[in-house]
């Protein structure tokens, strides 16, 4: 079993930036990926980010350039650094791991409130 818990969210100003936090653990030894997602109110959940524990990230068209996903392999950790926030970033932002290449996000946490005001 693997559990995740993210930290870091609040309610921000228009333009600021925002570290979000994922704190992995159990047997995450095994995983593949760890990626964050977010869910507004009457939206579908969409990816962002997600980063390979032996590998690089990878990025969302829409997010490039404006949100960063690294890792701290020794915190067992995952970090989304979001700059030039905007309202439209207003939502829930939850973290995913998988075990596997291929297929879906096998162990999710709870997630994390973002609010951005104008």
């Amino acid at each position: 079993q693997v559990q995740l818990v993210e930290s870091g969210g609040g309610l921000v100003q228009v333009g600021v930036s925002l570290r979000l936090s994922c704190a992995a653990s159990g047997r995450t030894s095994s995983s593949y990926a760890v990626g964050w997602f977010r869910q507004a109110p009457g939206k579908e959940r969409e990816f962002l980010a997600a980063i390979r524990w032996s590998g690089g990230p990878y990025y969302a068209d829409f997010v490039k350039g404006r949100f960063t996903i690294s890792r701290d392999n020794a915190k067992n950790t995952v970090y989304l650094q979001m700059n030039s926030l905007k309202p439209e970033d207003t939502a829930v932002y939850y973290c995913a791991l998988k075990v596997a290449a291929g297929g879906g996000y096998d162990y999710w946490g709870q997630g994390t409130q973002v609010t951005v005001s104008s």
